[in-house]
């Protein structure tokens, strides 16, 4: 194995004026940051989700200075030696640092994004401490402490021709039928080519080739495996999270810089065994806390006196409401509520079999609170 090498990044510069470490569109295109030997081990420093936008000066006021354009600059890609069309490469996750020369981190809640936009139509932010490898405070989100439970949000590779213009293809076809969908755009494309900016995919939604899975358990000792479609993988990572909700409800978790330590393995012939395959991934289990309490709210597929059958999207967002309204119950505002569920609370599929009512509950541990949940608890006593 080789010395270990580094795509390093200057914090204080955004991805466009530094466009050589990343790019923030999915294309076949992007040219590579590095070239690795299978199996060789990378650092690569991240920026986060917003690309800087973010700062500690940021109020509800001011969110009009943001632009959603940029969002998510990926670290790479990454060419790996030897990997081919029909590979199946295994990226195994080292290590994940908060920045060492950066303790803040941020969750927003943004206008017409989120599980409960209808809800929300009014800017949040929670500006985070972060202390090392150990536990993030808000100001913004009082008697709450966050344990590290750091994950990578993006994790991909690239497209090749012909799977883009599917998945651009499929993706036109449900914005023609009014869903929400970012479709290709090339204001603040990164890199600042045409072709790329008019053609790349944007980052919001993951898809086949990976992207933005934003799932929580893919912390330090897993892997993730992907589908290779282009020759030497065209890996990218990106949206580094310091801790999360599954299902990250409100819409950004506990956003940061970080550096992330990774280590490539090619699995030759792979996907050509496969029908659709869809990324996969190994993780370690956490060690259980007996000791920690949690509580949890149902929700069922039944909103406003109507029957939603087997609408998972329904019973989750019921769930969700559930917990916020016991959390105003305990003193916290409608918005510190949401934050909190997004960093904090699991969103678990309960059941799907019992129709037409499906169940999701959203689970949250009692010892995030520096009262150990007591008066989230005569909340819930209380009804």
């Amino acid at each position: 194995m080789t010395d270990t090498i580094q795509i390093a990044i200057d914090p204080e510069l955004r991805l466009r004026d530094e466009p050589r470490t990343g790019h923030n569109r999915w294309h076949e295109s992007v040219p590579p940051a590095i070239v690795v030997a299978d199996g060789e081990t990378v650092v690569l420093d991240t920026r986060d989700g917003f690309d800087g936008q973010v700062t500690s000066d940021l109020t509800p006021g001011t969110f009009d200075r943001l632009s959603f354009l940029p969002n998510h600059p990926m670290t790479g890609p990454v060419y790996i030696r030897g990997a081919e069309a029909g590979d199946v490469l295994e990226v195994q996750v080292v290590d994940i640092e908060p920045d060492p020369f950066d303790h803040y981190g941020f969750t927003v809640i943004a206008p017409g994004f989120g599980l409960l936009h209808e809800q929300f139509p009014d800017p949040f932010i929670a500006h985070w401490n972060l202390v090392g490898r150990e536990y993030a405070e808000s100001p913004q989100v009082p008697g709450v402490r966050i344990p590290f439970a750091p994950f990578c949000g993006i994790m991909g590779v690239a497209p090749d021709s012909r799977f883009r213009l599917e998945v651009t293809r499929r993706e036109m076809e449900l914005a023609g039928r009014g869903a929400t969908v970012m479709l290709p755009d090339a204001r603040e494309a990164v890199p600042a080519d045409a072709v790329i900016g008019a053609e790349g995919l944007r980052t919001i939604p993951p898809r086949e080739n990976g992207g933005n899975l934003d799932v929580k358990q893919l912390t330090p000792g897993s892997s993730i495996f992907l589908p290779v479609y282009v020759k030497g993988a065209l890996f990218s990572v990106g949206d580094v999270h310091f801790a999360q909700g599954d299902g990250e409800s409100c819409g950004s978790a506990i956003e940061m810089r970080a550096r992330v330590t990774l280590r490539f393995r090619v699995h030759h012939g792979g996907v050509a065994q496969k029908h659709d395959f869809a990324p996969v991934f190994t993780t370690t289990v956490q060690p259980s806390r007996p000791a920690a309490r949690q509580v949890g709210t149902i929700g069922l597929s039944v909103e406003a006196g109507e029957n939603h059958s087997e609408d998972l999207t329904v019973a989750a967002r019921r769930a969700v409401q559930s917990l916020i309204a016991y959390l105003q119950r305990s003193g916290y505002s409608a918005e510190q509520a949401y934050v909190i569920a997004s960093v904090a609370a699991d969103l678990k599929v309960s059941q799907v079999v019992d129709v037409p009512n499906v169940s999701v509950s959203a689970v949250l541990d009692l010892d995030i609170f520096h009262d150990g949940g007591a008066r989230l608890l005569t909340a819930l006593a209380e009804g």
